[in-house]
């Protein structure tokens, strides 16, 4: 897919958001609301634990892997390419003292993808999700 409008900036790619909890809760937080929220837990990728275990130091990394069959088969239906970003992402990371969650920006994978309004919408919930998680 050709862009013919300038590179977009990062913050138009990647959705971060502060979260006043630690890494582990965060995910945990994270987990909890996913599956409130009918939502299926794929994966939890503990980047940094593995860094630690080959005796490498990385910040606390962790990608969570959720998502829903029923929204993102349709989406995967109409752009098969669309399954190299889906289930969807969130990374939980410090940075210094503040933990983050970001992951890629709904409407990003909505035009990479050239995705409908519709197939779109099925997206956007990863919105509500971690702004529940960052919620006090």
């Amino acid at each position: 897919m050709t862009r013919t409008s300038p590179t977009p900036a990062a913050d138009d790619l990647i959705v971060t958001k502060l979260s006043p909890w630690s890494v582990a809760d965060s995910v945990a937080r994270l987990s909890t609301i996913a599956a409130d929220r009918g939502l299926k837990l794929f994966a939890v990728i503990d980047h940094s634990g593995e860094a630690e275990a080959i005796g490498l130091e990385l910040r606390d990394t962790k990608v969570v892997i959720i998502g829903s069959p029923r929204a993102g088969t349709p989406v995967m239906q109409a752009a098969p390419l669309a399954s190299l970003d889906l289930p969807l992402k969130v990374l939980v990371w410090l940075d210094g003292n503040q933990t983050k969650l970001s992951y890629t920006a709904p409407r990003e994978l909505a035009a990479r993808y050239d995705l409908s309004g519709d197939l779109a919408t099925k997206l956007v919930g990863i919105d509500g999700i971690t702004d529940a998680v960052v919620d006090c």
